[in-house]
């Protein structure tokens, strides 16, 4: 069994707190083989949370650098790493309360999906606003995980193929008119492939600024605490998950905002 599953399962023993995301999630969507790290939306409660922390210690996991594993910076929009051997292999994991692009709404909607699954996973549509990242990389991944949906709406909507959107305009073309507001390259259907292929390419830059503009304003308010980490690190160093969480929650609250500015 993964890695990863068994972990997903650990961490939903006697109620769901996790669902598997970004590169496992593909996995078991089978369109890849294999990823290396493991990515988790959790439950934003401090009980979840709490649970995690004690499947990781029971692992052996050590923090990397990110916020604490507390709900207080999840909500935040913030994002926590660790660690830990198995057979011999690193294994890394990562968690976040909030994913980016996704309302609100929709991910309350996921959670409620997910509620009788064994193993839940984010779905396809979900996955491919996941995956709009500033990694060009990404937008390939979603490229074909568009391909997979079944709703013509969803597939027009996050399709990366000009050809694919061609065809998509002319058999749906009252969509075009309908979904051109949410996506404004829409409307070039009918201008042939080479220039939604221009629009394409125009949208994938507009998206990767965006995210870049995200992320800059974590990295802008974790400015003190990056410089601080090689410190923490020494300081928790061999210690057990859970005395090395009290020690990053402490330090944190002197250096890491509970939202970036």
């Amino acid at each position: 069994m993964s890695i990863y599953l068994e972990l997903t399962r650990q961490f939903n023993a006697g109620a769901l707190r996790a669902i598997l995301s970004s590169g496992q999630a593909i996995v078991l969507h089978r369109l890849a083989i294999m990823s290396k790290d493991g990515d988790w939306i959790l439950s934003e409660e401090a009980a979840a949370l709490e649970h995690v922390l004690h499947a990781l210690e029971d692992r052996g996991a050590r923090y990397r650098f990110g916020a604490p594993l507390d709900v207080r910076w999840m909500r935040g929009g913030w994002s926590a790493h660790f660690e830990f051997l198995s057979d011999g292999l690193r294994v890394r994991t990562d968690f976040v309360t909030r994913p980016p692009r996704l309302a609100e709404t929709d991910l309350g909607a996921l959670w409620e999906e997910c509620r009788d699954r064994d193993v839940p996973y984010v779905d396809l549509r979900r996955l491919c606003e996941l995956k709009k990242t500033n990694r060009e990389k990404d937008y390939a991944v979603i490229g074909e995980l568009a391909r997979r949906l079944n709703d013509p709406r969803d597939e027009m909507l996050l399709s990366r193929s000009a050809r694919d959107l061609s065809g998509l305009a002319r058999r749906f073309p009252a969509l075009v008119t309908e979904l051109s507001a949410r996506r404004p390259l829409l409307a070039r259907a009918a201008d042939g492939v080479e220039a939604l292929e221009v629009a394409l390419d125009a949208e994938r830059r507009a998206l990767i600024r965006q995210n870049e503009e995200r992320l800059r304003g974590y990295l802008g308010a974790a400015v003190d605490w990056r410089a601080t980490w090689p410190e923490i690190e020494r300081e928790i160093a061999g210690k057990p998950l859970a005395k090395a969480h009290e020690i990053v929650v402490k330090r944190a609250f002197e250096l890491l905002p509970f939202l970036p500015s």
